[in-house]
């Protein structure tokens, strides 16, 4: 397997070169030079395999030979050990719950397969490999879960002061030993400039190993195209065309979503459900792509104003690889797959209310919005079947659910035992010289 910059597809790296990395030296991202089709008899029969033999046969068919099947399939087995369940709400409205993991959220699946390659990768390396990770919300817990205590490896977590939930907080900050949370007085798009900066520093590179845990890496990008077919396999049998709701932040779970489309998933449409952070939706709308500093809300882990995997998604359908263009070639064949539609906060809100009374589910804020734009989609698109990403546990976000809803919300034991634990992180402006002095002075 070869991978090239979504910025030059004439420099070609290894798998192993483009995973600890993370991004490649003009800023670029990683991308497959080719994106192999799997076969039509595996398609047709889903149903006959497990996930993780789903997850087996996508990774050994994109991978293309760069791990070895006995090691390939020791890294699924540690990563895919929780389930990813459909659950129906009527005849075209359906629910891909991604919060069995660990950390409750869809991130674990891509945060521990990450963990188990960057481990296999790493296990012939004297020197410490340092991960750098900006988090919104879930994209840390999952990381620190997925790599706490792994040998060799010491991870870094850039999060926005005052704006991930409590809950999120303590998945960041209370497990120590190789797990290292810095809270940055900003953004979220100031945690991942912090990241990026740091990446593109040669100085700073030829001191300390580093790569990143964020969706900007492939690693965590294969793993999320798993759960497309583990979705698809479930409905299959309703016989209507098949379409992805996704909550978008980054943009890397969509992106996945694309990966699993282009290797032969049969997927009818994506829908792009934004918060008011809704760069993605307007491109889609106008071709106009305007990024702009995040608004916050209370989907937090989408308040993200300049989504990095944008970059992936355009050089998909550009025409020339390498060179992805926003020009009205690449907008006409995106739009053509994806339709985008923003939500604010007090119709999020009511979307919450109404699916807890019309189902009796009790779905996150990030869901919620996801099923609005769904429910948007399906007044001009009644005969499809729609397949929300709920992408947490509501408990993450109970302060706001349980207000709402005026329930109480049951918190998982694994999130519940979190809350008593101190916190321990270290407070930084969001300036680079002095993030890259912490990282000089402590690592």
């Amino acid at each position: 397997m070869q991978l090239y910059s979504t910025k030059n597809a004439t420099a070609f790296v290894s798998l192993k070169e483009a995973v600890m990395k993370g991004l490649p030296d003009d800023n670029g991202l990683f991308m497959p030079e080719h994106i192999p089709t799997l076969s039509a008899d595996f398609i047709e029969n889903l149903e006959k395999y497990t996930f993780p033999e789903i997850a087996f046969e996508v990774s050994k068919t994109l991978l293309q030979g760069a791990i070895p099947e006995n090691d390939l399939k020791k890294i699924i087995d540690k990563s895919i050990t929780f389930p990813a369940p459909v659950i129906q709400l009527d005849e075209s409205t359906t629910i891909l719950e991604l919060f069995h993991g660990p950390s409750l959220a869809f991130k674990d699946f891509g945060a521990r397969f990450m963990a188990q390659i960057m481990s296999y990768f790493n296990q012939k390396e004297d020197e410490e490999l340092i991960i750098l990770v900006a988090t919104s919300g879930d994209t840390g817990g999952a990381v620190a879960a997925g790599f706490h205590k792994t040998p060799g490896i010491r991870v870094v977590i850039l999060y926005p002061s005052g704006k991930v939930s409590p809950l999120q907080e303590k998945q960041l900050t209370t497990l120590g030993h190789n797990i290292t949370a810095l809270e940055i007085d900003g953004t979220f798009d100031d945690c991942q400039a912090l990241v990026k900066k740091a990446f593109l520093d040669k100085k700073l590179n030829q001191k300390l190993r580093l790569s990143s845990a964020n969706s900007i890496n492939i690693a965590r990008l294969i793993p999320q195209s798993f759960y497309y077919f583990e979705a698809y396999k479930q409905v299959k049998h309703l016989n209507k065309p098949v379409v992805f709701c996704i909550p978008s932040g980054n943009f890397g779970n969509l992106t996945a979503g694309l990966l699993a489309k282009n290797m032969g998933l049969p997927i009818h449409k994506f829908i792009a459900a934004t918060n008011e952070n809704d760069v993605v939706p307007e491109y889609l709308g106008s071709g106009n792509y305007t990024p702009r500093p995040s608004v916050r809300t209370i989907s937090n882990a989408m308040d993200v104003g300049n989504p990095s995997n944008f970059a992936r998604m355009a050089d998909i359908y550009a025409n020339l690889k390498g060179n992805p263009e926003l020009n009205g070639s690449t907008w006409n064949n995106m739009k053509e797959d994806i339709v985008g539609f923003g939500v604010n906060d007090p119709a999020t809100k009511e979307g919450i209310k109404e699916v807890c009374t019309k189902y009796n589910y009790v779905i996150d804020p990030h869901g919620a919005v996801g099923y609005l734009a769904l429910k948007q989609y399906q007044k001009d698109n009644p005969d499809i079947l729609g397949i929300i990403l709920e992408t947490a546990h509501p408990s993450k976000f109970i302060s706001d659910v349980e207000s709402i809803l005026n329930l109480k919300v049951d918190i998982p034991e694994r999130l519940a035992i979190l809350s008593d634990k101190p916190k321990v992180a270290t407070f930084l402006p969001k300036d680079f010289t002095t993030f890259k002095d912490w990282l000089n002075k402590n690592l």
